[in-house]
């Protein structure tokens, strides 16, 4: 068996070398890898300062150095924020946004060369999601979102078409209750997406009634980021949305081939109970109090 450590290694030698961390002049533009990365996030919004250097993950000391670089170049401007002396809001210049252009073209095209030279690019690109699902586990938000928006649309489609896979009938979303999701928009209900920068990794929905029961329907959870506590979350998210909408009652419905959603519920206090609708699929009903 060959040594983990190692293989770790391995893997942090050769994702250094390809993405030019060590590099002076990362993709050519004059500028190593974290000034570059700093310019990158403020060019996709990230504005606040503090916030930016959160999400970098950089002490204030650096965070000052590159800002420093980025506003002699004329690249970057940072202002006191409007209605807070205390915090700063970095912007980019023209010259700046043209940087940042030049940046994601050479950076596009880098990742499609890497695509491309791997004779399975679907696995590839598999098991780099579950690598940066992993490192950036701590990282991953639970946004409300509209069920009808482009990220929960991806997410249910993924969550119909795995049902599909593991459901020994197939599924046909059509035959289920509410396959569009319009019980799951305030103020009936609501419906959750975890995002890793900007990428949609899992999902559930409060579907309401309008009384003080309601049901958690379309919990999904990306394959790459299972394992991570991720189900727990938005489960977590769900219910805390309930106890807003003064709901005390949850019920969810499940099959019996779904083992690890199963474990889940009965893990976090849910309790089974006797079927509750007509829905074709499930086979196990469940119900939670909440307090």
């Amino acid at each position: 068996m060959l040594d983990p450590i190692a293989r770790v290694r391995r893997f942090n030698r050769a994702v250094t070398s390809e993405v030019g961390a060590l590099d002076t002049s990362f993709l050519g533009r004059g500028r190593p890898l974290g000034v570059a990365r700093v310019l990158n996030a403020i060019g996709h919004g990230r504005s606040d300062v503090a916030e930016l250097r959160d999400y970098l993950a950089l002490d204030s000391g650096l965070m000052s150095r590159f800002l420093r670089s980025l506003e002699e170049e004329g690249l970057v401007t940072t202002k006191p924020h409007p209605d807070d002396a205390r915090r700063r809001i970095a912007r980019l210049t023209a010259a700046g946004r043209r940087e940042f252009e030049a940046y994601e073209t050479l950076s596009n095209a880098q990742a499609q060369a890497m695509i491309a030279r791997h004779s399975q690019p679907d696995a590839l690109l598999a098991a780099m999601d579950m690598v940066a699902a992993a490192l950036a586990r701590d990282r991953i938000g639970i946004d409300e979102v509209d069920p009808r928006g482009e990220q929960a649309r991806y997410c249910l489609r993924e969550y119909y078409a795995e049902l599909s896979r593991r459901f020994a009938r197939g599924y046909d979303v059509a035959l289920s209750r509410d396959p569009d999701a319009t019980d799951m928009i305030a103020p009936r209900g609501a419906f959750f997406v975890a995002l890793s920068d900007g990428l949609p990794l899992g999902c559930v929905g409060l579907k309401g009634h309008g009384g003080t029961s309601a049901e958690i329907k379309r919990l999904w959870v990306a394959p790459a980021a299972r394992g991570l506590g991720l189900g727990r979350r938005l489960m977590d998210a769900a219910e805390n949305a309930a106890r807003k909408l003064s709901i005390t009652t949850l019920r969810l419905d499940t099959n019996s081939a779904l083992g690890e959603a199963q474990q889940l519920y009965r893990k976090t206090g849910w309790t089974e109970i006797e079927r509750f609708n007509d829905d074709p699929y499930p086979d196990l009903f469940f119900e939670k109090q909440l307090r």
